[in-house]
């Protein structure tokens, strides 16, 4: 790598969390208010009968890699 090049970013699970860090590392990457995307999260799982919100947000928990 050059010294002008900058890593690609990556998502990485937050230290700021409420279970896993999932929603706050999607909102660190994002640049978004974590609240504000948590608050999006349930809804749309609500809206969907949560299963496919959960089984996201449970691969999504095994597959990121959590912050240094």
């Amino acid at each position: 790598m050059e010294p002008n090049e900058q890593a690609p970013k990556r998502i990485k699970r937050s230290k700021d969390r409420m279970i896993a860090g999932v929603i706050g590392g999607f909102a660190e990457y994002f640049n978004l208010d974590p609240t504000l995307l948590r608050v999006i999260y349930v809804i749309l799982s609500v809206m969907s009968v949560g299963f496919p919100g959960l089984l996201a947000y449970i691969i999504c928990w095994i597959l990121i890699p959590e912050q240094d």
